[in-house]
């Protein structure tokens, strides 16, 4: 494996799988003078997976339904 000319490198899919590093993971790097290691970054607060897709979908409804009619759908079932 090569680092490219812009600095890249390609983590193989077996392996982001096992870390559980999923597409828009922060990571972090860290050197300790010998070793480089990729460590998944702390969450800063309201920037998580759920929080970017609550803020994705947000306004996105089309449907002019109340949340009783809703719940009555979803109760129905």
């Amino acid at each position: 494996m090569r680092i490219t000319s812009k600095g890249q490198v390609t983590i193989p899919a077996d392996i982001r799988a096992r870390a559980g590093l999923l597409p828009h993971t922060e990571v972090a790097f860290e050197f300790d003078g010998a070793v480089v290691r990729i460590v998944r970054a702390a969450a800063r607060a309201g920037e998580g997976r759920g929080d970017r897709l609550v803020a994705h979908l947000r306004g996105r409804g089309d449907v002019a339904m109340s949340t009783d009619a809703i719940m009555a759908l979803t109760r129905a079932l």
